[in-house]
């Protein structure tokens, strides 16, 4: 995004009236797309106080000090605001599992890897977490959660893949079951997620981690 560069155009004929003319208001206005980051980020903000209150349109738009029709400029429905914290969720999951896949190419050590991160993501976001478990969409549109479980059919997907060359590289035995292994995988991750979200964030998602997700991939 880049900023809009604009001059006064006011040209004064003296010093002295410079001086004696008060100093024009300069007022910033949002880049562009700006303020559709500020709104995704306040709601991120107000998905981490501990309660999981509800969210309204008319909250959002008090903490960001606008009216809820300034809202309605960005975005048609709260809905997609929603819909933009997913695709963030989204865009930086699969950004950091093809980080992990290029990195190392053992499969097993993809799979932890990945794992972890997920775990990590949360314990870094904590309002998207309640977006990952599904509590902040209740009552939304119910397309937003066909959409995050679209996202976890994905991570398990992604992790299915990394298992199913671990496999192939003879890391994991041929009797290892990629499907199964993979979908207890993202239970696993899920139910560290709710246990986060329920503690109020207090409760680390990744702590005891590692041995734990060793004795997974076994």
């Amino acid at each position: 995004m880049q900023q809009e560069n604009s001059s006064s155009g006011a040209g004064y004929g003296t010093a002295d009236a410079l001086e004696a003319a008060p100093a024009p208001v300069k007022t910033t206005r949002p880049k562009p797309g700006e303020r559709r980051v500020q709104v995704l980020q306040t709601l991120a903000a107000m998905l981490e106080t501990p309660k999981g209150e509800k969210i309204t349109t008319a909250a959002l738009a008090a903490r960001l000090d606008v009216s809820e029709a300034a809202l309605y400029r960005h975005f048609a429905s709260k809905a997609q605001m929603f819909e933009g914290l997913i695709e963030f969720i989204e865009q930086t999951i699969f950004g950091l599992i093809n980080q992990i896949s290029a990195q190392d190419q053992d499969g097993v050590t993809q799979a932890r890897a990945i794992v972890l991160m997920l775990l990590g993501f949360a314990e870094k976001n904590p309002g998207m977490t309640r977006v990952l478990t599904g509590e902040a969409l209740v009552g939304e549109h119910e397309r937003l959660q066909e959409r995050m479980n679209q996202l976890l059919d994905r991570i398990e997907a992604s992790l299915r893949q990394v298992l199913r060359l671990a496999v192939a590289q003879g890391t994991l035995p041929e009797t290892f079951d990629a499907n199964s292994r993979a979908n207890l995988l993202v239970s696993y991750v899920l139910g560290r997620w709710h246990r986060f979200a329920k503690s109020g964030f207090k409760r680390s998602p990744a702590e005891g981690a590692e041995p734990q997700v060793a004795a997974l991939l076994r």
